[in-house]
């Protein structure tokens, strides 16, 4: 009797512990530029493709695309999901920091320490699990406001 005591108890813990560290954002995901909004126009992605894989606490994130003007896209980052910033490589901003809040949502912070570009976001998982919508707002590299809502098909 006292074993079954103490192992339904410890049973429900792993059982949290595995639904509180599920990431429902892993895979690969591909933009649907077609879908997604950015204001002011013009929308400045003809392409991007973002894949994000588990590490200890946090995601690898490694994006490849093209800008609209044709510029590549090529940036990696891994993050916790601590709140603290962490660094990014190859975005218009040095820094990221990210909570998960559940397995289908996340909401984070980008900053350029140099310049003007802050931004805020929200990203959430749909209940299928087929698409991903990032909705975004702050201030550009060019110091004027930014809205987005990017959508996202997983592949």
């Amino acid at each position: 009797m006292r074993k079954q005591l103490i192992t339904v108890p410890l049973i429900l813990a792993a059982a949290a512990l595995t639904a509180f560290g599920a990431d429902n954002s892993l895979g690969t995901w591909k933009l649907n530029v077609e879908k997604s909004k950015y204001t002011p126009a013009p929308f400045p992605i003809k392409s991007l493709t973002t894949t994000r894989e588990a590490v200890d606490g946090g995601v690898k994130i490694m994006s490849t695309g093209v800008q609209a003007d044709g510029t590549p896209i090529n940036s990696s980052n891994t993050i916790k999901y601590d709140g603290k910033e962490y660094p990014i490589t190859g975005a218009p901003w040095d820094t990221s920091s990210m909570k998960q809040v559940d397995a289908n949502t996340f909401t984070g912070t980008s900053r350029q320490k140099s310049g003007k570009y802050k931004g805020t976001s929200r990203t959430v998982i749909s209940k299928n699990g087929k698409s991903m919508t990032t909705t975004a707002k702050g201030t550009g590299a060019d110091g004027k406001p930014f809205t987005a809502t990017l959508i996202y098909d997983k592949q």
